[in-house]
């Protein structure tokens, strides 16, 4: 089974507000996941710590057993926009 970290859509038309899940790479985008480690909103200021939230031991363990993060995933851990601060209650 191959398992990906990615984002799952939701939110109003135009007014979108994303999930950061871990799923099967065969189940649909916004259908069946493995577990919820945070999430994106792109309508906050870019400089709002709020716009993206991920439980970050839970995205180390998941990449540390082998699951592969999507292209927008890798973007946020490359440009520190994902902290390695462990904020577990605000998702």
């Amino acid at each position: 089974m191959a398992v990906k970290i990615r984002l799952a859509r939701f939110g109003a038309k135009k007014r979108p507000f994303y999930r950061i899940i871990v799923a099967d790479s065969r189940s649909p985008r916004d259908g069946r996941f493995i577990e919820r480690i945070g999430q994106y909103d792109p309508m906050l200021p870019k400089d709002n710590k709020n716009r993206v939230v991920v439980k970050a031991n839970r995205l180390k363990y998941w990449l540390s057993v082998g699951a592969q993060a999507t292209d927008r995933i890798l973007w946020f851990i490359k440009k520190d926009i994902i902290h390695s601060e462990v904020e577990e209650n605000k998702v």
